[in-house]
């Protein structure tokens, strides 16, 4: 074990602040990891403030990490000291049920274990994420991180990155098909990106009038002002596919009907009860798929990162002092950022 410097929240309201944690030693298959950035999350808030009342306190925030090896476990194959690595939203699954051996272990049956605010599988410990000097994870949930990225901006891809390209991937996004994106934050601006990258057409949906020209800047084809019903009106039976990444309540119909049939409103952002009411008939009269998704799995994530290389695609970014945390919250909870919240971790040591 090892003490090391980290932030972190002692209660729902006491704010996110330093203190000291305890780092395992590598076991056989783990790799040990400095990190070097850490995306912040907007379920990096929920988990600081108990929104969902499950955080364990003290809790430790952060699952876009980015960093370099500076050990591995005797059983480690794929990955040696200096490599440039990610660890992402989940740091274990059971390993043996059908999600898992699919690759897909975000659905294990047991349940993922968080990168933080979970439960160690081995010796029940509470798992502290990304903001911290350094982590300890098992070979499998450490991805790499190709050279050509940029290493900051490709925090927010194993977070905000994979959960927009999983859903686009696995319905078969692809040339020529016509995709709404609903929402320009950090999901939403990476949705836009990772649809033309496949060769669909994109149509950007938001609220605010504001926007439209930093969409089309993002390179959406179209933008619709979803305030303004005759817009919206027009949308009718246009779209093969929305993806949907607004995280608070909000009136799916009018993007359904935006659907042609067969068409798949899927849901990436929405963690609560959907108000108001689904009309089963905008589904049932055009065959079409209301769906949802989380993030993706381990083979999946590696696929992203080499997709982003392949495309020159990474997050917009703001880079943070982490000492400014308690700041970056607040501007996150007022939408002022854009898009992206990136701690540059050597400001732990300042």
């Amino acid at each position: 074990m090892s003490e090391i410097k980290a932030y972190g929240a002692q209660s729902a309201d006491s704010g996110v602040h330093p203190m000291s944690i305890q780092r395992r030693a590598p076991r056989p298959d783990d790799v040990a990891i400095k990190i070097d950035y850490c995306g912040v999350c907007h379920t990096d808030i929920h988990f600081a403030e108990n929104d969902w009342g499950r955080t364990l306190y003290p809790v430790v925030p952060g699952h876009e990490i980015i960093g370099r090896v500076t050990a591995v476990g005797d059983e480690v194959s794929g990955f040696r000291v200096g490599d440039l690595v990610g660890v992402g939203c989940m740091v274990d699954s059971c390993r043996h049920c059908e999600a898992c051996e699919d690759g897909l272990e975000q659905y294990c049956v047991e349940g993922m274990t968080g990168t933080y605010n979970g439960r160690d599988r081995h010796d029940k410990s509470v798992t502290f994420g990304g903001y911290s000097e350094s982590v300890v994870v098992s070979e499998r949930f450490v991805v790499r991180v190709p050279e050509k990225l940029d290493p900051a901006a490709a925090a927010p891809i194993l977070c905000a990155g994979i959960t927009t390209y999983s859903p686009l991937r696995h319905y078969g996004v692809k040339a020529g098909d016509k995709v709404g994106v609903v929402g320009m934050g950090g999901l939403g601006h990476m949705g836009v990106k990772f649809a033309k990258a496949l060769g669909a057409e994109v149509t950007l949906f938001t609220r605010s009038e504001s926007k439209v020209d930093e969409a089309k800047k993002q390179g959406a084809d179209h933008v619709v002002v979803s305030t303004d019903a005759d817009q919206m009106a027009a949308m009718t039976g246009k779209l093969d596919f929305i993806l949907d990444t607004v995280p608070v309540r909000h009136d799916l119909n009018p993007y359904l009907n935006a659907l042609a049939y067969d068409g798949k409103h899927i849901l990436v952002g929405l963690l609560d009860t959907v108000e108001p009411p689904v009309h089963a008939g905008a589904l049932i009269g055009k065959r079409r798929i209301l769906a949802g998704s989380l993030i993706g799995g381990m083979p999946e994530t590696q696929e992203v990162l080499d997709f982003c290389a392949e495309h020159d695609i990474s997050c917009d970014v703001e880079m943070l002092d982490i000492h400014n945390i308690n700041e970056a919250y607040q501007r996150m909870k007022d939408g002022d950022v854009k898009y992206r919240f990136v701690i540059d971790m050597a400001t732990l040591n300042t």
